[in-house]
């Protein structure tokens, strides 16, 4: 689900930023996300995890603030669907490292279905995204790679935060937060006063992000965060590009090339080995020296 959820907000904010400011999108985008997980979280009594809210601030500031502003820049001057393929790529590499920090182990399954997605998602980049680096494109991707590495602390930060909240608590505290940060950003567009006059194509994409991206997503993945890890959790990043090649079949006819499948094939093979718990065996009884 958080796959599906993600996979499609690089299509939608793509499509968003052709129409309306990127910094606009991102602070209107947290504010309604925010306020509508806040109203959900308050009728269903779930704690916002306040306890912390320095670290949610810390959070937000890296994983809402500094990761949109990043990326959504980025997608102004280069294709969505270098963004799509390169943080999904980096993000679980860096939060698994990161969340060592945190005293999360790094077992050898790990390390080896780490190594092995990671080989499948660099098949599934240079067959998909085979043309020549430069200029401004040079620059996003640049700008791509930060963003993972924003996101990533905020992924870290999210095993701390849900310990005293919970999922949907903190994401809509979170977001809140970060919408509060951006929206100065947006004086330096438009200052907010093209809002009214942005086209219902604008508004859709918004909803997307707000509904699917932000909150389905952003609360699914802190749950996973929460049961699994981060670094566990961090891996279904490496499904978005699996997710988009789907959607461009499906919704797009385009036909993927043989590679792409292969790189897809990978990515599953390495999510599984590196996603698996193994019970101990107990000792057989009575084979104990006597």
């Amino acid at each position: 689900m958080v796959a599906l959820c993600w996979s499609g907000s690089w299509t939608f904010g793509k499509l968003g930023v052709g129409q309306i400011p990127p910094l606009e999108l991102s602070a209107v985008r947290f504010a309604l996300a925010g306020l509508l997980m806040l109203a959900i979280a308050r009728a269903v009594r779930a704690p916002l995890g306040l306890k912390r809210w320095k670290l949610i601030v810390v959070a937000a500031a890296f994983g809402i603030f500094a990761y949109n502003a990043l990326v959504f820049f980025a997608l102004t001057i280069a294709p969505a669907s270098d963004g799509a393929l390169i943080v999904p790529t980096v993000n679980p590499v860096l939060t698994v490292i990161f969340a060592t920090a945190i005293g999360e182990r790094l077992g050898a399954n790990k390390i080896v279905g780490l190594a092995l997605a990671t080989v499948g998602a660099g098949i599934v980049i240079a067959a998909a995204n085979g043309m020549s680096l430069g200029g401004e494109r040079l620059l996003a991707d640049g700008l791509y790679l930060a963003g993972a590495a924003t996101w990533s602390v905020y992924a870290t930060l999210g095993a701390i935060t849900t310990r005293s909240g919970s999922p949907i608590g903190v994401t809509a505290v979170a977001s809140l937060v970060g919408a509060a940060m951006l929206f100065p950003l947006g004086f330096l567009e438009h200052g907010y006063r093209d809002v009214v006059s942005w086209p219902l194509g604008a508004w859709l994409d918004v909803v997307y992000l707000v509904v699917f991206a932000t909150t389905v997503g952003f609360v699914l993945f802190y749950w996973a965060v929460r049961r699994f890890g981060a670094g566990a959790a961090s891996m279904v990043s490496y499904l978005v590009p699996v997710f988009a090649l789907v959607q461009a079949v499906v919704f797009l006819g385009e036909t993927p090339a043989p590679l792409e499948i292969l790189g897809a094939a990978v990515i599953l093979a390495g999510v599984r080995l590196a996603t698996l718990r193994f019970v101990p065996v107990s000792a057989i009884e009575g084979s104990e020296p006597s």
